[in-house]
């Protein structure tokens, strides 16, 4: 059981989970130091007006079977949004928000987030092991023959292999791709996973 909250963000009414709620209040708060930090005139405009985009954003996520914010959507939006200068968003020390395997990403030293997800677009069965290959930035074959040997030597390989696919995601959007490379949600990135006419 989780609490949820009910809130307003730039005018609009939004139910959202208590994890959700920390996270944005994080990034909202980075995102002013980071003006504030730069001198920038009219910092409450901006604030407002992010909070507008944030709040748009939120609503092209909600649906019907999912009507409360979480934090992978807010994880997501703050990503995809960054911070004014196009830089990455501080890493919080004071918190493990950023260790979790399921849930916030790791961090690359770029600081571009790095999370393990199931990898569609080269797989073979569900995208494990192109998704680990993706991850770890090394063959898919060599993976598989991992898992492979690990079968052959008894039942670990496949019981190994059904875990990582039950508790890991598939990376359906641009910008989980990106992070199962490590890779900035820059325009340019984004733009290497971009579905093109006749893909499936």
């Amino acid at each position: 059981m989780k609490k949820v909250l009910n809130v307003g963000l730039g005018g609009v009414p939004f139910v959202i989970d208590e994890d959700a709620y920390a996270r944005l209040g994080s990034y909202l708060q980075h995102y002013r130091n980071k003006l504030s930090s730069q001198g920038n005139t009219g910092e409450n405009e901006i604030m407002d007006d992010l909070e507008e985009r944030i709040a748009d954003l939120l609503k092209s996520k909600l649906n019907p079977s999912a009507q409360v914010v979480s934090l992978s959507m807010v994880e997501d939006i703050t990503a995809q949004l960054g911070m004014p200068d196009g830089s990455a968003e501080p890493i919080d020390t004071t918190t493990n928000d950023t260790n979790t395997f399921s849930g916030s990403p790791f961090w690359t030293e770029d600081g571009a987030p790095h999370r393990l997800y199931r990898d569609p677009d080269q797989k073979a069965v569900a995208g494990v092991c192109s998704g680990l290959a993706a991850y770890f930035n090394v063959d898919v074959a060599l993976i598989r023959i991992v898992f492979l040997l690990l079968l052959l030597c008894g039942s670990a390989g496949g019981w190994i292999y059904l875990i990582i696919w039950v508790v890991t995601s598939k990376a359906t959007t641009q910008e989980q791709k990106c992070e199962l490379r490590g890779l900035k949600p820059t325009e340019e990135n984004l733009a290497k996973f971009t579905k093109k006419k006749g893909d499936k």
